[in-house]
């Protein structure tokens, strides 16, 4: 695979109801918020499932986004829905509808051989995509506590199969981690673990050391998808610098700039360029 090929992006697109309804049908999901936040540092090609009910909406959100190249499958199912309530500078996940993963299964390219980041979504489905890209040229994958905590096992073999993994502190302790991230890091052989604390900023674990950013300064609105944002803004710089590991904390910084605009606004609209206002 060319050095500049795309950043390959496989998640969930969502219809969000946030801070405990106050939002409704809000576009979300793993796949858009990190092809957001990527596409202004690399090209992204995003493979995602999405219903008849939002596909209008997803074509016209990324129709000003000429680096995202949007691999949809569009299906005569509902598209997937996420509850949410906000408490304590946090999202308290409220339940989803995810029977569109019943009729869907992800198809990244063959036999891929560049970057690839794997969302959030339904652990079968993630696992699957997973199994799919091992052995491409850097994988990454994303927890999401609830379906980490309903399907341990499926989420533990995404981890296995991961070169780099992102989760928050709940996540990692419904994993097994325990008081040394590094040694859960090299126990699943992982070349980098993210390690997310909210306001607390980030710390990655890699072979060279322990890095740590602080979160950036600025209002918070909403935290939904800022995890997903860190995510493709880190990858797409990363990549953009040629994955040197002298890189990785620009790198880093820049996930945390992304992350940073994505909960200055409710959903992704400040990622999106969307008014703040409905």
């Amino acid at each position: 695979m060319p050095a500049d090929s795309p950043l390959l992006v496989v998640g969930s697109i969502a219809l969000d109801s946030l801070q405990g309804g106050l939002f409704t049908d809000e576009l979300g999901g793993s796949a858009l918020y990190a092809s957001l936040a990527a596409a202004p540092e690399w090209p992204v090609r995003m493979v995602a499932p999405v219903g008849r009910d939002a596909e209008e909406r997803v074509r016209a959100l990324l129709a000003p986004h000429p680096t995202i190249e949007p691999d949809l499958e569009v299906l005569d199912a509902p598209t997937y829905r996420w509850f949410a309530d906000a408490r304590d500078g946090r999202n308290v996940d409220l339940g989803s509808r995810d029977s569109i993963y019943d009729h869907w299964s992800p198809r990244p390219p063959v036999d891929w051989q560049g970057w690839a980041f794997v969302g959030s979504m339904r652990p079968d489905r993630q696992l699957e995509a997973a199994r799919r890209l091992a052995g491409c040229g850097l994988l990454a994958a994303d927890a999401m506590r609830s379906y980490v905590e309903v399907a341990p096992d499926a989420a533990r073999q995404v981890l296995g199969l991961a070169d780099w993994y992102f989760c928050n502190e709940e996540e990692f302790a419904a994993l097994g981690g325990g008081a040394d991230p590094d040694e859960f890091r090299r126990r699943w052989r992982l070349r980098g673990l993210v390690l997310k604390h909210g306001p607390g900023g980030v710390t990655v674990f890699g072979e060279r050391g322990r890095l740590h950013r602080p979160a950036s300064p600025g209002p918070v609105v909403d935290t939904t998808g800022a995890g997903d944002a860190l995510a493709g803004g880190m990858l797409a710089r990363w990549h953009r610098l040629g994955g040197a590991p002298e890189a990785l904390g620009e790198a880093v910084e820049q996930g945390v700039v992304r992350a940073t605009l994505a909960i200055s606004g409710v959903g992704m609209r400040a990622l999106a360029g969307l008014p703040a206002e409905r």
